[in-house]
């Protein structure tokens, strides 16, 4: 089997005539930004690649931004998919949701600025279909699958399915035991060379070959 690529690599993909595939990206490879936290092997894909992923993935995030994006281990994002931050909130419990204080550039103590929102966290191995739109605050855990075009927030319980706007979820991956074994397993936090060597187990949905497999690498 083929070395599999580090997490800092930026394009983990190389096409059939040894050119890499610059559609996708790992994304600790290709974002340096103080206000994300990604984990290994995470990435996402653009049908237009572009040259600021940090800002094409999270524009309203910025460098002096009060809240954070963490992003699990083996995240897949697909094409058009946007994080809106905390950042991006206005105030709501006034007369005006007017941002006022991004004109006149007068923000500490401004009226018309929100206070700090929480970070969004991503857990480990979720998916997130092409267009979703994640809100501020949200907490997606391990094993979500978000539909393409969902628009979600709030806590997403793991391994369920959220689709729709409101984003709702339709149903769990797998059973309440299945979910608990399996996040016991902690398989993403393996070294990569035992990941692969037990592939067949984590896709093939075999949890006592995983669980073997996890008391085998010290992790069950």
């Amino acid at each position: 089997m083929p070395d599999f690529p580090t997490p800092d690599t930026p394009h983990p993909i190389i096409l059939p005539n040894g050119q890499p595939h610059r559609d996708t990206v790992f994304l600790r490879a290709v974002i340096d930004h103080p206000r994300w936290e990604i984990g290994d092997y995470s990435y996402a894909s653009s049908e237009n690649p572009p040259e600021n992923w940090a800002h094409a993935l999270a524009p309203y995030l910025y460098e002096f931004s009060p809240d954070r994006l963490v992003i699990g281990k083996f995240c897949q994002i697909a094409d058009s998919v946007q994080f809106i931050t905390a950042s991006a909130n206005h105030r709501r419990d006034g007369f005006s949701t007017y941002p006022f204080a991004i004109f006149h550039r007068q923000f500490e103590g401004a009226p018309s600025m929100p206070g700090p929102g929480r970070d969004m966290v991503i857990g480990h191995d979720v998916w997130i279909g092409q267009g979703a739109r994640i809100l501020p605050g949200a907490r997606l855990g391990n094993g979500v699958i978000v539909g393409a075009g969902a628009v979600v927030g709030g806590e997403v319980p793991p391994y369920a399915l959220v689709v729709g706007n409101p984003g709702r979820v339709v149903r769990r991956r797998f059973g309440p035991d299945v979910v608990a074994r399996l996040q016991e397993t902690c398989w993403w936090d393996w070294p990569i060379d035992a990941i692969c060597a037990h592939e067949a187990a984590i896709c093939n949905a075999d949890l006592a070959a995983l669980e073997a497999a996890a008391r085998e690498v010290g992790r069950g």
